[in-house]
């Protein structure tokens, strides 16, 4: 076994070695391969986050040759014919194996050997002990780093929390990107479908994403003026107006029932139409019902004549709820589903926040990156520190272990810094975690 499994009872994990690699965060004196030749260290590369080997452009003197290439890890030299790369062409560009240890001499798809490099002896106990430290925490632990974080700057905190939320930012946008490919570029129809499905505020997004796409936006232009066809159009696509108890005698639901047999005939829309039982109402309160928030996006449709346009427009918070405060139809506003009565309040301001963070946001970053305006996207983030702090289990965690947590901006940082590095314990892949296992580099 490597120096690592007996120091600590256990093998380490992979990244470690990238760890390791990346920030030639190992002893390099006297630095040789394992059949004798010098190695010098000039470029290491840059990690690849595609198939193939896992540091591209690195640049190696090994004996009296300079060689550009790229790098390949594993923990065990054998690990090279498990994964089959020696019938791999991609991995024929690699020009040195660094290993955790050197059980096995390897080659290209030519036969011709690489040369190998172990770092098990080469690595300080302490570093190995912190990192260590942080991949034994308890699964139930919130945070692996929690009981060292006294040892980060704040700094360290601040700049990955910032860098964690532009990491989601752009997340989002990447799917928005993709909506806008397949709807041809159309970047209102781009807004329409990601309105629709934001709607439904987890619970009743994917019925709503999928009313979307079986209502096009071309339709629902036609009728934009007319207020009755487009809730004839959306409520009747939705599976709404079905006769019940409660709606046979109901003359509005009757009378937009009748309008959607027409439109619906019309648009030969029948086969792509929802069924009643597939939008959820377990466990929401009656001013997040489905029938409810579809009234919303009428009053929304039949306002905003122009979706998109306005969204990216729009200079502050202030006027961005201003674009969804539309009121709904009068009967949507009196009933919480159809032909049940009750007093439904608009759209209220914690719903619009997330409207904003979730929609508008990554909407018009989006926007900015396909046509280049970077001064857009850093307003658009900018956006964030205007809306409050979203509490809730996640972000608690952090504001406990003193965290900064002001403003939407520090919240969607946070959760994507536990959902992406926290939770799947990348501590390696965090400033934080980097921070608490590095140690001062080794001068070889």
């Amino acid at each position: 076994m490597s120096y690592f499994a007996e120091q600590n009872g256990q093998p380490m994990k992979e990244d470690f070695l990238h760890y390791l690699w990346q920030y030639q965060y190992f002893d390099k004196t006297d630095l040789r391969t394992a059949g004798g030749e010098e190695i010098q260290v000039l470029k290491p590369g840059h990690r690849n986050a595609d198939a193939g080997p896992d540091f591209l452009g690195a640049r190696l003197r090994v004996g009296e040759v300079e060689w550009n290439g790229a790098v390949e890890i594993h923990l065990r030299a054998s690990d090279w014919e498990r994964h089959n790369h020696q019938l791999d062409p991609k991995y024929d560009q690699v020009v040195l194996h660094v290993v955790g240890s050197h059980d096995a001499d390897v080659t290209r798809t030519n036969g011709s050997p690489i040369p190998a490099l172990a770092l098990s002896p080469r690595i300080a106990p302490e570093l190995l002990r912190r990192y260590q430290q942080l991949m034994e925490a308890p699964a139930a632990a919130p945070l692996p780093c929690a009981p060292l974080l006294s040892q980060v700057p704040d700094i360290t905190r601040t700049m990955m929390v910032e860098r964690a939320l532009l990491e989601r930012v752009e997340l989002k946008a990447d799917a928005l990107t993709a909506l806008h490919q397949h709807l041809g570029d159309d970047w209102e129809a781009t807004a329409y479908h990601a309105l629709m499905a934001a709607f439904g505020f987890q619970k009743n997004s994917e019925p709503l994403a999928r009313l979307a796409k079986s209502l096009p936006l071309a339709v629902l232009r036609r009728h934009r003026h007319d207020q009755r066809q487009l809730e004839a159009l959306l409520f009747g696509q939705a599976g709404f107006l079905v006769d019940n108890e409660e709606t046979e005698a109901d003359a509005y639901i009757q009378d937009l029932k009748q309008e959607y047999a027409f439109l619906r005939h019309k648009y030969d829309l029948t086969e792509a139409a929802l069924a009643v039982h597939e939008w959820n109402y377990l466990r929401l309160r009656p001013a997040n019902f489905p029938p409810v928030r579809l009234g919303q996006l009428v009053g929304l449709l039949h306002a905003r004549p122009t979706l998109f346009d306005a969204l990216l427009t729009a200079q502050s918070v202030a006027a961005l709820a201003e674009f969804f405060q539309a009121p709904a139809p009068e009967y949507w506003r009196t009933h919480f589903r159809p032909g049940r009565a009750g007093k439904v309040p608009s759209l209220g301001k914690s719903s619009i926040d997330l409207l904003i963070t979730n929609v508008v946001l990554p909407l018009r970053v989006a926007y900015a990156r396909h046509v280049g305006q970077s001064a857009l996207v850093e307003s658009s983030v900018a956006l964030l520190t205007e809306l409050p702090a979203e509490h809730n289990q996640f972000t608690d965690v952090y504001e406990a272990l003193g965290f900064t947590h002001r403003s939407a901006a520090d919240s969607q940082g946070l959760l994507s810094l536990h959902k992406n590095y926290c939770a799947p314990r990348r501590c390696l892949h965090c400033a934080v975690g980097s921070r608490l296992v590095r140690q001062p580099r080794i001068v070889g």
